[in-house]
């Protein structure tokens, strides 16, 4: 009995027995067979032409992953020459904006919504419109300078009220006395801390 021909798995009922190999081999589908069952050909194809077909899906695929490659390469080649030239991202963003700014003056909606607002410029009711919140303006302006010129008559007229006098004079006084005592303390006066005295002193 050839060992190379006996079962060898332990568990097997057939353990010790000659097995013919080529019996069991002929059902195993190969992997990557064009016919096998995992794979049914398409109707109408035959297995050469499924076969060609599978080689040239391989090739295809290989001058991807070498354009990939080749493109990767490139890029790098062309950030380094921007990196030389000065150039950053900050600077081809600018360019990148402004350029795509252009693109949105010279495009067609642009070019229409403003030939749109053009002509609402140009209405009679957008004259109108303008013409009554300029006149509107004007007012409101008139009548703030109206009232800060009576606020400041106001002020003036309690400046000179009795009642603002008596309070003056009373902030003065307590002025006067802060500043007489500590004025005291002093022994040397400065000639240039001279306080001038004020008949009405501002508050």
């Amino acid at each position: 009995m050839d060992p190379a021909s006996q079962d060898i798995n332990l568990n097997s009922p057939n353990k010790g027995l000659a097995v013919d190999q080529s019996e069991n081999l002929a059902d195993v589908p190969v992997e990557g067979a064009v016919g096998n069952s995992a794979n049914p050909l398409p109707p109408g194809l035959t297995e050469e032409e499924a076969e060609e077909l599978h080689n040239e899906l391989t090739k295809v695929e290989e001058e991807i992953n070498t354009l990939r490659q080749v493109l990767s390469a490139k890029e790098r080649h062309a950030t380094e020459l921007k990196r030389k030239l000065g150039l950053s991202p900050l600077t081809e963003l600018k360019q990148n904006i402004s350029k795509s700014w252009q693109d949105v003056q010279t495009s067609n909606a642009y070019l229409s919504a403003s030939a749109t607002l053009d002509d609402i410029a140009q209405s009679e009711v957008y004259k109108k419109t303008q013409e009554t919140l300029s006149q509107a303006g004007m007012k409101t302006s008139a009548a703030l300078s109206t009232m800060s010129t009576a606020i400041g008559k106001r002020l003036g007229e309690m400046r000179n009220s009795p009642t603002f006098k008596s309070f003056e004079d009373k902030v003065g006084n307590l002025k006067g006395k802060v500043v007489g005592t500590r004025g005291n303390e002093d022994t040397v006066s400065s000639p240039t801390e001279s306080t001038p005295t004020q008949e009405n002193p501002p508050f």
